[in-house]
């Protein structure tokens, strides 16, 4: 690739993330902004760095993420699961760690339809007997 980067797609939920691995200091920027000013909850951050922290390459690369859809949880599931490919792109050896923690499955739950003659996807109308 060009520039010596590495790129894959995550999903999670109705979010969909776009990231790319540079060689660099350990810098994320999502949406061209700041990780601390795109996530300002200090859990959801740590949810995104996980497999850079797991697989030691927190400061070795500089991550570019765009996403789109979905929540903040959503979406940080989605930067998560793109970087934990990215890494597997730039080293084939990591993938065994990051599969053992469960980082290279996609998270197929989402939102169950709502169905006709009822209130949600499954809660039913109060029943009156008269």
């Amino acid at each position: 690739m060009a520039l010596n980067q590495y790129y894959a797609t995550g999903r999670r939920k109705t979010s969909t993330a776009r990231v790319f691995l540079r060689p660099g200091t350990g810098a994320i920027t999502v949406n061209h902004r700041e990780l601390g000013d795109f996530f300002p909850a200090e859990s959801v951050r740590t949810k995104v760095k996980v497999p850079l922290v797991l697989t030691e390459t927190a400061d070795k690369f500089d991550v570019l993420a765009t996403v789109r859809g979905g929540g903040v949880n959503g979406q940080a599931g989605a930067i998560r699961l793109g970087i934990a490919r990215a890494l597997c792109a730039f080293d084939a050896d990591l993938r065994g760690r990051l599969k053992k923690d469960g980082l290279l499955t996609r998270d197929a739950r989402a939102k169950e339809r709502k169905k006709y003659g009822l209130a949600g996807a499954r809660k039913r109308f109060q029943f009156s007997k008269r």
